[in-house]
């Protein structure tokens, strides 16, 4: 099924039925990815397996991957967070925040998530919008945990290296390359954060000290095996991780949040949206107080699906 997300990317949605009849959801956000799903999928029709890491590079991706460890932890009673090792019954959570029009404007929304209870902000900075803001929001508060995300935006070393007089934990993504990340690295106290896609680009970030953070998305990787060894390589490496969620309807989020509690999840996870309205499933994946509950109770991905509200939503399906 494939949903509208107004101005953002489609967000694609995968059900998977047993012969028993038990579910299991899967979600992918990207673009014009609905049409391959069609052609994929159909391969994991009729196959026999009691685990999902059996199936290897699953049809369908991310979302055909959600949906097997969904429908496996439901068919078995299990958590998704204890099935992929998580120890963690709460996350603590950061807000992201995209640069404003001016800087009494940054302060204020700061002011706002900080009166919600959250104790860690990660400020989006790009060349021309980051040391002022920093400064600003670093002075209104002096003991607030600050990170700041480049998104590959800068070239220029000294540009960044000036941030970490303000105490930032981590600076996120700073270079497009890894060895520029590395001499920043170098010259810098605060934790330099580095994406990769794949195990074996993360051990090259890590061969060449690129950093002393992951910021691990699971939506970057094919499947949550992969995630799970993305996590283990860090952690061997002596590095932090901060867990990041793709946008969507809810499952993607909800898949975020249990990789989070794996141990090696140290630092603050940006698992707090999508917004409720933008969501399928039930409870919404949400933020109290700057903390994330990780659900136990329920097996799975631990949500309901709404599948009213996405029939409702729905701009196109197929069934295979």
């Amino acid at each position: 099924m494939t949903l509208p997300y107004g101005r953002r990317p489609e967000t694609v949605l995968v059900k998977i039925t047993d012969y028993g009849g038990m579910v299991g959801w899967g979600e992918v956000v990207e673009p014009g990815h609905g049409e391959r799903l069609e052609g994929e999928l159909p391969a994991l029709v009729g196959v026999d397996w009691e685990h999902p890491s059996e199936l290897g590079a699953i049809p369908g991706g991310a979302a055909g991957d959600m949906a097997c460890w969904d429908l496996w932890g439901r068919m078995n009673g299990v958590p998704l967070s204890h099935a992929l090792g998580g120890t963690r019954t709460s996350l603590i959570a950061t807000v992201r925040l995209s640069a404003d029009r001016s800087l009494e404007s940054m302060v204020a929304r700061v002011n706002r998530h900080v009166c919600a209870g959250y104790g860690h902000v990660t400020l989006d900075v790009h060349p021309g919008w980051d040391v002022e803001p920093l400064r600003a929001v670093r002075a209104a508060y002096p003991g607030l945990v600050i990170a700041v995300d480049g998104r590959g935006a800068y070239t220029d070393i000294d540009q960044l290296e000036a941030l970490d007089a303000y105490g930032v934990v981590a600076i996120e993504r700073p270079f497009k390359d890894l060895l520029t990340s590395a001499d920043l690295q170098d010259r810098v106290s605060a934790a330099v954060a580095v994406e990769v896609g794949t195990v074996g680009e993360l051990d090259e970030a890590v061969g060449l000290k690129a950093g002393r953070a992951l910021l691990l998305r699971p939506a970057v990787f094919g499947s949550l095996g992969a995630v799970r060894r993305a996590h283990d390589r860090a952690v061997d490496a002596g590095w932090d991780i901060v867990c990041a969620g793709g946008l969507g309807a809810g499952l993607a989020r909800a898949a975020t949040v249990a990789v989070a509690s794996l141990p090696g999840c140290t630092l603050p996870s940006d698992v707090a949206e999508p917004p409720r309205s933008a969501q399928v499933v039930l409870p919404p994946v949400d933020a109290s107080g700057g903390v994330v509950a990780v659900p136990l109770t329920q097996p799975g991905l631990g949500h309901t699906v709404d599948e009213t509200r996405v029939r409702r939503l729905a701009r196109e399906s197929f069934r295979v």
